[in-house]
């Protein structure tokens, strides 16, 4: 099975981000989906308007997901997949919180709610996988770390259930030094970033404040389990049209099953 993820955050509409809000970027982004062309999108800050704006820049693919104060309400953390080659089998959502079933809880002293949305997806040929998707939380390295924590033990334990192989994506606000990632790789889990780092490249920033370059912190990831093969990686810095789509870089990865 071959399979191209891509993470993506989307920065939330705020009048405040000027000539980089939302309403001048929509197209950017839905471009820079058209130009990867992935199997399935993880994308954070998406505002149900948001998603909606995309819906018909972006036919081929159909999202699931709910707002993180539950319902349309709040950010989302959805889920992108095209719709021809994937049926979504299963799906949910969980708040990074010490009650995760129900969403609009703040817990661990986060600055703002937080969730995850989880699917799992078969093909007509037959192929299984389940995707994660997550955006933890920017101040509470509390909330980071055992928000992380919560999230590693629900795919453990889909994992547990059905054998599935699993893609993470998210916006973990903190650097590959930082518990929330490194206990990823302990429990096994790949970064894409790792094909990058084998050839001696520097993987540089992923979040940029709409001003370019690759000196910003590498804060957005894909994560794999052990079943899957990473074929390559890519941070898209470029421009559309003269504007970034977002202040954070998309990451693509073409990763199969071993």
């Amino acid at each position: 099975m071959q399979l191209k993820i891509m993470s993506f955050n989307l920065r939330v509409n705020v009048a405040s981000d000027g000539d980089n809000a939302w309403p001048n970027r929509t197209k950017a982004v839905a471009e820079t989906i058209k130009k990867h062309d992935p199997d399935i999108i993880g994308v954070q800050e998406g505002l149900h308007g948001m998603l909606a704006d995309l819906e018909p820049l972006l036919p081929e693919y159909t999202w699931v997901g709910e707002g993180r104060d539950g319902g349309t309400e709040g950010e989302y953390t959805a889920i992108f997949y095209k719709k021809s080659k994937w049926e979504m089998v299963r799906s949910g959502n969980f708040s990074l919180s010490e009650n995760p079933e129900q969403l609009g809880v703040m817990s661990w002293n986060t600055s703002h709610t937080r969730m995850c949305t989880w699917a799992a997806f078969k093909s007509s040929a037959g192929d299984q996988f389940a995707m994660f998707n997550t955006h933890l939380d920017h101040v509470s390295e509390e909330a980071q770390r055992k928000g992380m924590q919560l999230i590693r033990e629900r795919m453990r334990n889909l994992r547990e259930q059905t054998g599935l192989p699993i893609a993470l994506t998210g916006d973990f606000n903190v650097t590959p030094e930082h518990a929330a990632v490194t206990g990823l790789v302990q429990e096994g889990y790949q970064s894409v970033y790792s094909v990058l780092q084998a050839a001696n490249r520097d993987v540089g920033g992923t979040v940029h404040h709409f001003k370019g370059g690759d000196t910003g912190e590498t804060i957005d990831y894909i994560f794999l389990t052990p079943d899957w093969q990473v074929q390559s990686v890519v941070i898209d810095r470029g421009l559309y049209e003269g504007r970034y789509p977002s202040d954070h870089y998309p990451v693509i990865a073409e990763v199969s099953l071993k």
